[in-house]
């Protein structure tokens, strides 16, 4: 399967490499994964190598294999909703934080109807609605976690409705921060002593402002963490969830505060929110398949090897690209998660992708 380099153009979005990248640097950065050739009209096509397409079949696997916790996933965001339903469009961003598939927003909603649904709005809107709450999964992966440390067992017994919690967050600060947590040690001793309403608990009588609000929010954002493969999410993407979860305005002042629980990295312009208990330094502690999978992609991205001219091919291919195997420019963070915040401004992004020196004599190409 191939596509001319120059057709890719129309797919920056989806292959996230902004401008002023060069499309054709991206690819010859990474000729264990893409094969680029010219035809005799000197036009520049692209595929994939056969590792990279052996990738993309264990890359189905592994999300077919995870689609069923994905739907608890995506179940019990419902369910911490404020209505019980959210924006189909606004869940998307969220697609590769939880292992979706590619279709999900076209087959793979429809495969769970026991757990939620497809609903139109009379102005077009999407929703995924809840059809039915499951209590055993009203209970926080914080409250699985504490029952797994007593009795070496993740079950737990779930109530009839979710209450009031009084389990105090896993806090893990950075190095320098000892002595600025004497100073505030006896506010984060008062706050994680504090009871708060579950994430599953119905939060709408909470006072926007409050000790009691914001630790709640906490709570969301903690588990909604948990849910993600990688557990981290990308601040704007929790902004659009500020009304239907129940959240602050000012969510990324709420983080910034907590910085025990959250861990906020600035990369290029954008932000990203880290669950600090769920890493040792830089390093995921515990990997999910789908993790294992990306790690193995990254390897073969930034390949340094020989200089290699282009094959030429007889005949050009009207077939198109599966545009499956790309990186979110954003999966570099995992390479350094302990970056300093510029508040005053954006730190100077370089995209891993095109560090090294090239591969490929494309001096012919303009």
């Amino acid at each position: 399967m191939v596509i001319p380099v120059r057709s890719l153009e129309n797919h920056r979005r989806q292959i996230n490499l902004p401008k002023p990248h060069r499309i054709s640097d991206f690819l010859r950065k990474t000729p264990k994964l893409f094969e680029l050739h010219k035809d005799q009209k000197g036009v520049l096509w692209c595929g994939m190598t056969p590792k990279a397409e052996d990738l993309m079949e264990q890359q189905q696997r592994v999300i077919e294999d995870h689609a069923d916790k994905a739907a608890e996933y995506v179940t019990r965001f419902l369910m911490m909703s404020v209505e019980k339903r959210l924006p189909l469009e606004k869940i998307a961003h969220f697609r590769r934080d939880f292992g979706l598939s590619w279709d999900f927003r076209v087959d793979w909603v429809h495969n769970y109807p026991q757990h939620f649904k497809v609903v139109k709005t009379l102005d077009g809107i999407e929703f995924l609605e809840l059809v039915s709450s499951n209590p055993e999964w009203a209970i926080t992966e914080l409250e699985k976690k504490v029952v797994r440390g007593v009795t070496g067992s993740a079950s737990a017994s779930a109530s009839e409705l979710p209450g009031v919690l009084s389990i105090p967050f896993p806090l893990k600060f950075p190095s320098n921060y000892k002595r600025v947590y004497r100073y505030y040690a006896e506010k984060i001793q008062h706050f994680q002593e504090m009871s708060y309403l579950s994430p599953y608990a119905d939060a709408r009588g909470l006072k926007a402002g409050s000790l009691e609000f914001d630790k709640r929010a906490v709570a969301v954002m903690h588990e909604l963490l948990s849910f993600t493969i990688e557990k981290r999410l990308v601040t704007d993407h929790l902004t659009h969830f500020r009304w239907e979860l129940v959240m602050p305005q000012k969510l990324m002042r709420l983080l910034l505060k907590h910085c025990g629980i959250f861990y906020v990295s600035e990369r290029g312009k954008r932000f990203s929110v880290f669950l600090t208990e769920a890493y040792e330094g830089s390093e995921l502690i515990e990997k999910c398949p789908l993790v294992l999978w990306k790690e193995k992609v990254l390897g073969l991205v930034g390949y340094r090897g020989r200089k290699k001219k282009f094959e030429v091919c007889s005949e050009g291919s009207d077939m198109e690209c599966d545009d499956s195997l790309v990186l979110d420019q954003h999966d570099s963070e995992m390479g350094e998660l302990h970056v300093q915040i510029d508040q005053t401004g954006t730190l100077d992004y370089k995209d891993p992708l095109l560090w090294d020196d090239l591969e490929m004599d494309v001096g012919e190409i303009g």
